[in-house]
């Protein structure tokens, strides 16, 4: 197996054949997903460094990999004894990735980057920034022919979700995007988000891990709509069904030769951050077509849940539940008993609860079950060969979710092992009021998710802490765990409108000492409406206890203590039906009233 510096001298070669002088290879595909399929996890394979967000460059004599604040201890271990320099995001006097390049290359020098997995609006900076310098970008694939033992494009069978899971048709979709096309005064769109394209046609399969996508590409016009996929994987009956609802079929690797020769004159509205450079080219050169640039209208659409979606949700969520209560049953069981239990025990374990609730379809993520200074790290993943085994003291940290016929979930709770530190206590505490504070806000109607990312953090703040990371993020129906546009991050200018899904998960995260996160996901619901206009709220549909033996009561308002107390009897009300007699009694003492 090669080292990364071995890959990193295979990409300066390539490099040097191309007439490069530099190459970038960002964490994307052709449709600037999140999560990868491990055929274009480049980044990863380069670098080493695994975590979901990060970019590597690479020039002719030195390299570097920017990651954002969840992976500065993760990305700081992986590329430990190779020659990449990690750059940290948002930390003062670290360039940006731009800043780098543009200091790097000079007049006539050229940058590398694959077209096909770049977004075009990272390919406009970059040439804006370079072009000062008399530097040129390059669109040429340097991984394939580098990467050994390259994983294949995945094609696994897809599927269509029936309606009473989703709420609306395709056709009914279709007609939804077309007004908002109009609206933004285009005619066409090459939907190009995975997201996307499962929502409009409904469309589900299991291409990334833990997320139900099909590699596809959909084609919307005013009068048609193409989608891209390999048709291999579509069954004939869901390939009827969408040719029933006005939907044509074409194999996936079709989409730049339909665009090319698209003959008939249209403006097609192109989302730059979501459009990836290849795919944004083809449509720039071809004479019939008018370049719009605009933002994706079904990213909207579809956070904005349907009522069906919303009661789906919701069903999804008592389920997720009542996994979530047996789970903590067993571990308390186990540690009673003085059984070993691992990090690793526990994800095992989740997985085997998750799978036994109808419509269960695995995982939302990979499990975070993090033990004491290990859930500093946000986004740790324990392995068989690096987990810890869990102690009769301190925290453990458990973030997981899961995928179902009605809806994603993702949920964290944070538990006492036993004996815990004057500092844990507080950290939980305050965590805990930030996380209450958010979930029981009454927020007038126009307020983004800074705004709202600004009032969660006052609990922590106050203390001189922060967690670099955003409060919340959105959440798909049988989609991405982390499904936007709309988020709770300082830097999102999103309003929030009822129907809107998020979580809430404030943390602590103290190097070498201890992780804290509560997350609930929420619903953004209608509250007063009066002289001074629409008050909303938020409605938490996540239903699991939380772990009141860190609590330091006193620091706790009434208004807090109070929402708290009306969570848990909602907990309880919802859970307890479906729990056996023994269950709810265990259920009934962790919901007890806060007094």
């Amino acid at each position: 197996m090669k080292t990364t510096n071995e890959k990193i001298s295979l990409l300066r070669s390539a490099m040097k054949a191309a007439g490069a002088n530099a190459c970038l290879i960002p964490s994307s595909d052709p449709h600037a997903s999140e999560y990868l399929p491990d055929h274009w996890a480049a980044r990863s394979y380069f670098s080493g460094f695994t975590g979901s967000m990060g970019t590597l460059v690479v020039t002719e004599t030195e390299s570097a990999l920017w990651a954002d604040g969840r992976y500065f201890i993760q990305a700081e271990r992986q590329l430990a004894g190779s020659e990449i320099q990690l750059q940290r995001m948002g930390v003062a006097g670290v360039p940006t990735v731009i800043q780098y390049l543009k200091e790097k290359l000079g007049e006539g020098q050229v940058l590398a980057l694959d077209g096909m997995v770049t977004p075009t609006s990272l390919v406009q900076d970059l040439q804006n920034a370079l072009a000062e310098k008399g530097a040129s970008i390059l669109s040429v694939d340097l991984v394939e022919g580098n990467w050994e033992n390259r994983p294949a494009v995945p094609a696994t069978p897809a599927w269509l979700l029936e309606e009473s899971y989703a709420g609306l048709s395709a056709a009914e979709k279709l007609t939804a995007v077309r007004q908002k096309l109009t609206e933004a005064k285009a005619s066409a769109m090459v939907v190009t988000r995975l997201d996307s394209v499962a929502w409009l046609l409904n469309l589900r399969a299991s291409d990334i891990d833990c997320t139900p996508f099909a590699l596809a590409y959909c084609f919307i016009t005013a009068s048609a709509a193409t989608l891209f996929i390999n048709q291999a994987r579509l069954p004939q009956q869901a390939a009827e069904e969408l040719r029933r609802q006005g939907v044509t079929i074409e194999d996936y690797d079709n989409i730049l030769g339909t665009i090319t020769g698209h003959h008939h004159e249209c403006t097609v509205l192109v989302d730059t951050a979501g459009t990836n450079w290849a795919v944004y080219s083809a449509l720039n050169n071809n004479p019939n077509i008018t370049v719009l640039p605009g933002v994706d209208p079904i990213q909207e659409l579809k956070a904005i849940k349907n009522p069906t979606e919303i009661k789906n949700i919701k069903n999804a969520h008592v389920k997720d539940g009542i996994a979530m209560v047996r789970f903590q049953i067993w571990l308390e069981e186990q540690m009673a008993a003085g059984a070993t239990v691992t990090e690793v025990d526990i994800e095992t374990k989740l997985l085997e609860l998750r799978a036994a609730q109808p419509g269960n379809l695995g995982a939302s993520f990979d499990t975070i079950a993090a033990y004491g200074a290990n859930a500093a790290m946000m986004h740790y993943h324990a392995t068989p060969d690096q987990c810890a085994t869990l102690e009769a003291r301190g925290l453990l940290l458990v973030d997981s979710g899961g995928q179902y016929l009605d809806g994603t979930t993702d949920i964290t709770r944070t538990y006492a092992m036993g004996e815990l530190t004057e500092n844990e206590r507080n950290y939980y505490t305050y965590v805990l009021k930030s996380h209450i504070d958010l979930s029981k806000l009454q927020f007038m109607a126009g307020c983004t998710g800074g705004n709202l990312d600004v009032m969660a953090r006052a609990a922590v703040w106050q203390h001189g802490i922060d967690y670099r990371c955003g409060t919340g993020h959105g959440v798909g129906f049988l989609g991405g765990v982390h499904e936007g546009p709309q988020s709770l991050r300082i830097n999102n200018h999103v309003v929030f409108k009822p129907g809107m899904i998020v979580t809430n998960e404030p943390g602590v995260y103290e190097e070498g000492e201890v992780g804290i996160r509560i997350e609930n996901e929420l619903l953004c619901v209608e509250r007063v409406n009066n002289q001074y206009g629409q008050f909303l709220g938020f409605e938490a549909v996540t239903y699991c206890p939380i772990d009141l033996t860190p609590v330091r009561k006193e620091l706790l308002t009434a208004d807090e203590i109070a929402w708290l107390n009306q969570f848990h009897a909602a907990t309880y009300q919802a859970l307890a039906p479906h729990l056996t007699e023994a269950e709810a009694l265990w259920l009934q003492q962790k919901t007890q009233p806060l007094v």
